[in-house]
């Protein structure tokens, strides 16, 4: 699971998914998506994996 910052706010809808359209429409379309890029990169990098331990026997 990654970490939600408060600036975060600005790249998802109330449901969790990516906003790829800019919430200003003076916004660059381009530079936007670009954000939003560089933004799941973030989460990932943050993202903590999920370790499974199996017990030998």
């Amino acid at each position: 699971m990654s970490v939600l910052r408060r600036d975060d706010v600005k790249f998802h809808y109330s449901d969790g998914s990516h906003r790829w359209i800019p919430p200003d429409p003076d916004h660059d379309q381009r530079a936007w998506e670009e954000q939003v890029h560089r933004h799941k990169q973030e989460h990932l990098r943050n993202a903590q994996p999920e370790v499974r331990i199996q017990r030998l026997t």
